[in-house]
């Protein structure tokens, strides 16, 4: 199949005026909604995998760019997670999808948990790749935290590529305000959770953190002794494609 032509780039208008970016495949079942992680976007490995799986199966897929990233509109450093998920809630609410699974990759972990509270009932299950929920809590040193709650930009060094990855004040205070593993995360769906025991960004018991603070019973941590914080590898991604495929289909 050539999905190019099965789901071609195209952008719409987004809540706050940027465009974004997407690549829409129609099909059956619930949509597959990838979403990548910081500063990440859909031309990624693990979300070309999942469209090229749903096209095989027949299922919908949705692939998207966040505002400031890839091939959508606007500004990096204005991006945070609440003006993300909204954008994924509406994207997913003007392409017609009435069910949706949630596919998120590291800080995407954290945003489907956002899309699943702003969709209550459209959202059938989620699946986590590294999830980092709270990250702005957890994964920013004090001096460094301190420095962001004052009104400055960090840099950190990139090792998936040559330039720094920054943070700004306003994606560090908005992510304050939407930790969400310190209470209960009212969500009664399948979750899986997949995460690499040697992952140096994103620490693994985030994810068993992660499947205790769940209201669901069907809760389920896959961890993989040796992978790393992309989970990018051939093995990998079988097994998050295994994992789609095995998602009980809802009534």
């Amino acid at each position: 199949m050539d999905i190019d032509a099965a789901a071609p780039l195209a952008w719409s208008d987004g809540p706050d005026g940027c465009r974004t970016a997407h690549r829409y495949l129609p099909g059956t079942g619930p949509a597959v909604v990838f979403l990548p992680g910081y500063k990440s976007d859909m031309s990624g490995g693990k979300a070309q995998a999942v469209l090229r799986w749903a096209a095989a199966q027949g299922r919908a897929c949705l692939l998207l760019d966040y505002s400031g990233c890839g091939q959508s509109s606007g500004n990096f450093a204005e991006g945070t997670l609440s003006r993300w998920r909204d954008e994924v809630a509406g994207l997913i609410r003007a392409k017609g999808i009435d069910r949706a699974v949630l596919c998120g990759s590291s800080m995407g972990g954290w945003l489907m948990l956002l899309v699943a509270e702003a969709l209550p009932d459209r959202i059938t299950a989620l699946v986590g790749l590294a999830p980092a929920p709270d990250f702005t809590d957890w994964g920013i040193p004090a001096e460094q935290a301190a420095m962001l709650a004052a009104g400055e930009a960090i840099w950190a060094q990139n090792p998936y590529g040559p330039e720094p990855t920054p943070t700004f004040p306003g994606f560090y205070a908005d992510g304050q305000s939407h930790v969400r593993l310190k209470s209960a995360i009212a969500f009664d769906g399948p979750v899986r959770l997949i995460h690499g025991q040697a992952d140096p960004d994103v620490p693994w018991d985030v994810s068993i953190t992660l499947a205790r603070a769940l209201r669901s019973a069907d809760v389920q941590v896959h961890l993989i002794k040796d992978g790393d914080h992309r989970l990018s590898r051939p093995a990998d991604i079988a097994l998050l494609l295994r994992t789609l495929g095995d998602l009980p289909n809802p009534a």
